[in-house]
């Protein structure tokens, strides 16, 4: 299992299973990306988690168009909980991944999600993060060093927001600005603006540019014209 923190606790079901899973070997083809699928899982995230969870799966359609994806799932949540699945290049084993994880209280822990797309982009690359969150209770400049970092390792990170938070607003803008990612915000009133903006971000990845302009000409999607007018 891919643990990117642990703590002395016995192991729960979904410890379990993401430990099964990443002992099955996945062989991907080189030519495909891999974006890193992070969420806040803190106990204000139950409706996008549940929400997030249901349009997971716009990523990988929208994605198969452009020779396909490989996704890894990262969510933090609890008091120093954050944990990784393996990569998986199918959305049903994302879904799984999902489906076996709860909200829980706790504070976040954005950094340990920076660091850890760092380590995983400097074994093999990384194209994107996409980050879904509403809230940033850490450090400003730390958090801005480590998107530097992950800036000069070429990951664009793609911050989608939920909610109107200030603080949280002007940290996920400077994530998105620093990588020459995007920054969207959305809310759960309009669904369908998140799975747009999730199938964007999963287009570049597996395509780049081009294939993200290719969505914005043909599917005439506003989310994908925004971020692509963001992206450096």
């Amino acid at each position: 299992m891919n643990l990117i923190s642990s703590s002395a606790k016995p192991r729960t079901e979904v410890e379990l299973f993401l430990e099964k899973a990443a002992s099955v070997p996945i062989i991907t083809a080189e030519a495909r990306g891999r974006l890193i699928f992070a969420l806040d899982a803190t106990m204000s995230r139950q409706p996008t988690w549940d929400l997030a969870q249901a349009l997971q799966g716009r990523m990988f359609e929208t994605a198969a168009a452009f020779g396909g994806l490989d996704v890894q799932l990262v969510y933090f949540r609890g008091f120093g909980e954050c944990k990784a699945s393996p990569f998986v290049p199918a959305g049903r084993k994302l879904a799984e991944f999902m489906s076996k994880i709860d909200v829980r209280a706790g504070t976040t822990q954005i950094g340990k999600v920076l660091k850890h797309v760092a380590a995983e982009t400097r074994r093999r690359e990384v194209r994107v993060l996409v980050f879904v969150g509403d809230a940033m209770e850490e450090s400003a400049d730390t958090i801005a060093g480590l998107a530097g970092e992950l800036a000069l390792l070429g990951v664009k990170a793609f911050v989608f927001q939920e909610g109107k938070d200030a603080e949280a607003e002007r940290s996920f803008r400077d994530i998105a600005r620093l990588t020459g990612g995007a920054y969207a915000s959305f809310d759960l009133s309009a669904p369908e603006r998140l799975a747009a903006l999730l199938g964007a971000a999963a287009a570049y990845a597996a395509g780049g540019k081009t294939a993200l302009q290719r969505i914005a000409q043909n599917n005439k999607s506003t989310p994908a014209q925004m971020l692509l007018a963001q992206i450096g």
